[in-house]
């Protein structure tokens, strides 16, 4: 019998993971209504905020910008053709239009502005809609520094600004800083799912780091990634990468930071005095997560890993510490990356930081906290970074060198984990990785 199935047929008879997984219909109702409330409750907020009175989307079928894609009914899993959105907010008379100049409603909120019959134009309709709003400014999605809210493209743009009329063309600006806001503000009901997505990621990752899926001398890493893509498939979810397990023991030089994209080994069997990593993420209710842990392959004889690996996870807690002590509001990445890692070098660690937003899209958008390759700092084209908000959600994603003589080399204590920046400070959505986890090696 193949190997690999024979771990899938062993880890169905003792699963640990026992989280309820909604049927499709039922996400369908959970997505509708959490939209609803991000549009009713945080969109007038966030226009307010950047001081846009009229935020148009525009996007083609299969051709989706990346914030349009998130204004879509769960029913709707590409836009329809040339699908265009326009908020229009009224703080006046406290009052936001959701208006969709296509032929059809988008959901239950979005409600279509569009007679084909009395207008065959679409993009006229668009500008009569504009006319009579008369906004002062008209924010479009083009951004230079976030990919995320850059979706306009290049066609529907220069077709925008053809059909509008010229006195509204000076008030046309970069909805950049309201498609973050909105990309990354999080709900306390999506918090509440949020918990329950981090929940779930963590117990997969400890059945895949348990006796129950690998067995010392025989399983390989490939075959624990394929199991962790494998066990989210059958429990019908997503994963919005693949995921990776990779080995540090005595016998190998310290890896640079590509090793875990390009260079990385396959099939690497997995023997006792392993020190095992892995990198893994999930996406549920239009939501992701990212995971990075830790484990410890026993060796005969053994009841516990190691001291100096307990200290080097550890040390990497420190490193996490003193990241998540300088998260404050309106500090931008680079500056608590600079302040960050000033502290941890103080300390004796030998950090790098490179911790990303995260919500709507795994690698989302917001405030970016260094990046592994760019450990003095994200660059942007006004010389800025976007500063941090609340209700934001982030992967807290790290690692620290530290030098094991028992080893005669390196290791990297690579650590991730999803932490939420809310109105009361810094949590993480369901705790954290304090001690490795343990396989028998038998």
């Amino acid at each position: 019998m193949n190997r690999i199935i024979l771990l899938f047929l062993l880890s169905g008879l003792c699963s640990l993971n026992a989280q309820k997984i909604l049927p499709e219909v039922e996400r369908a109702k959970v997505v509708d209504d959490m939209l609803q409330q991000r549009m009713d409750s945080l969109l007038p907020g966030l226009m307010d905020r950047e001081g846009i009175d009229m935020w148009i989307l525009i996007s083609r079928e299969y051709n989706e910008d990346p914030v349009l894609k998130t204004f879509l009914p769960a029913t709707w899993l590409n836009a329809r053709r040339r699908t265009i959105l326009l908020f229009y907010r009224d703080k006046a008379a406290d009052r936001l239009d959701k208006l969709a100049v296509a032929r059809y409603n988008i959901g239950k909120d979005i409600i279509s502005a569009w007679d084909k019959e009395k207008q065959p134009d679409q993009w006229e309709r668009l500008m009569e809609l504009i006319r009579e709003r008369n906004p002062q400014k008209i924010g479009l999605n083009f951004s230079t520094d976030h990919n995320i809210a850059d979706g306009l493209d290049k066609t529907d743009y220069d077709l925008f600004m053809s059909s509008l009329p010229q006195e509204y063309k000076s008030r046309v600006v970069s909805a950049e800083n309201l498609a973050l806001g909105w990309i990354e503000t999080r709900t306390d009901r999506e918090m509440t799912l949020y918990t329950h997505l981090v929940r779930i990621t963590h117990e997969i990752i400890a059945e895949a780091f348990s006796d129950a899926v690998i067995m010392p001398g025989l399983t390989t890493t490939t075959e624990v990634e394929w199991w962790m893509r494998q066990k989210v498939t059958d429990m019908g979810l997503n994963t919005w990468f693949h995921p990776t397990v990779d080995i540090q023991r005595t016998s190998k030089e310290l890896q640079g930071h590509l090793y875990a994209f390009s260079d990385r080994p396959e099939n690497q069997t997995i023997l006792p005095g392993d020190l095992l990593h892995c990198d893994f993420g999930i996406t549920y209710l239009r939501l992701n997560t990212d995971c990075q842990q830790l484990a410890y392959v026993l060796k005969p004889g053994e009841t516990d890993a190691p001291d100096f690996l307990k200290q080097a996870l550890k040390d990497g807690n420190r490193v996490q510490d003193f990241l998540t002590e300088n998260m404050q509001q309106g500090l931008s990445g680079n500056e608590i990356l600079k302040r960050s890692l000033t502290d941890a070098r103080a300390a004796g660690l030998k950090p790098a930081i490179y911790t990303h937003p995260l919500g709507s899209y795994g690698h989302s958008a917001g405030t970016t906290i260094g990046m592994w390759d760019a450990q003095g700092g994200v660059n942007t084209a006004d010389g800025t970074a976007y500063g941090l908000h609340r209700r934001t959600v982030y992967a807290i994603e790290l690692n620290t060198t530290v030098n094991i003589p028992e080893w005669d080399r390196d290791i990297r204590v690579m650590l991730e984990e999803a932490g939420y920046f809310g109105p009361e400070g810094f949590r993480y959505v369901n705790g954290r990785q304090t001690k490795l986890h343990l396989l028998s090696g038998q």
